[in-house]
């Protein structure tokens, strides 16, 4: 019987959200759900938040797919955007880069020292498009809550698609729920089909918020791009945020802006370098 090849990766993380790297333009790497998950198991594999598998692409430098630690395929993640951006500026010796995505065709451009500035396009706020299994007219707050009907202890979240489907509590405490207990059964809520990202939110000053996330198949994260980026769309959209923010997330800071000409997201953040390895032969196959 032969050997599998030898599989290499690279660890990295954005603000602490963390990833293994395969490069299938070199290549191939065949992702399974289980698979994904013996991988990112922190006490057996290599551990990580997500999986990231880069693939030819015809209309971008690079397609990138993405696993959770869970073993599912989803849309987007904004660390693990900038991440791959900066991979790609030292592949290409350039300062811009483009990716294309299940969530859609991002741009990406140098913003300093391991700093990265990504668009990552405009937010969808149609209940369609989140999506919900309900039609809401206004999805700035929809009927949700946690607790007592009559002294519920989060209410009427605002949702909007970012690439993938977010959720946001606006609160004055982030400790008014434990998160790792509600997350699962709001993330697995009815409401939405797709499953969806749970924040807390706590708008400090109109250029500045404070969250915290449950990540969809994921779990609490110290860091979550894309939730970030719905905090921002959400809270500029509700009139509670400038056109430019800073959100602080458990991992460290983001400046969010939204940008006036096409009202797309800008994300700007840190990207850390941890390791490159080998895929060890237990996980190898």
């Amino acid at each position: 019987m032969q050997e599998a090849s030898p599989l290499p990766f690279r660890k990295m993380n954005g603000l602490g959200n963390d990833f293994v790297v395969f490069d299938a333009r070199r290549q191939p790497v065949a992702m399974t759900e289980a698979r994904a998950r013996a991988i990112a198991d922190r006490r057996t594999g290599i551990g990580c938040d997500q999986l990231i598998v880069l693939e030819p692409s015809k209309t971008a430098d690079v397609t990138m797919r993405i696993w959770n630690n869970e073993g599912f395929e989803v849309e987007s993640c904004g660390n693990a955007t900038r991440c791959i951006a900066d991979m790609l500026f030292e592949e290409k010796h350039a300062t811009t880069a483009t990716i294309d995505t299940k969530g859609g065709f991002l741009v990406a451009e140098k913003g300093g020292e391991r700093l990265v500035t990504v668009d990552m396009g405009a937010p969808r706020f149609d209940w369609q498009d989140i999506p919900l299994s309900e039609k809401f007219h206004d999805t700035r707050y929809i009927d949700l809550f946690v607790g007592p009907v009559d002294r519920p202890l989060i209410q009427s979240p605002s949702v909007v698609n970012v690439g993938n489907p977010h959720c946001i509590f606006w609160v004055k405490d982030l400790d008014v729920v434990d998160l790792a207990r509600v997350g699962p059964m709001l993330e697995h809520h009815p409401l939405f089909p797709q499953r969806a990202n749970i924040t807390l939110a706590r708008v400090d000053a109109r250029d500045h918020v404070t969250i915290k996330v449950w990540e969809r198949g994921a779990g609490l994260t110290k860091a979550c791009g894309t939730a970030a980026c719905a905090v921002m769309a959400a809270g500029f959209r509700l009139k509670r945020l400038d056109r430019e923010a800073t959100i602080t997330l458990p991992g460290g800071d983001l400046s969010l802006a939204i940008r006036e000409s096409d009202g797309h997201i800008i994300m700007t953040g840190p990207v850390t370098y941890e390791f490159d390895g080998v895929l060890p032969a237990h996980l190898a196959v």
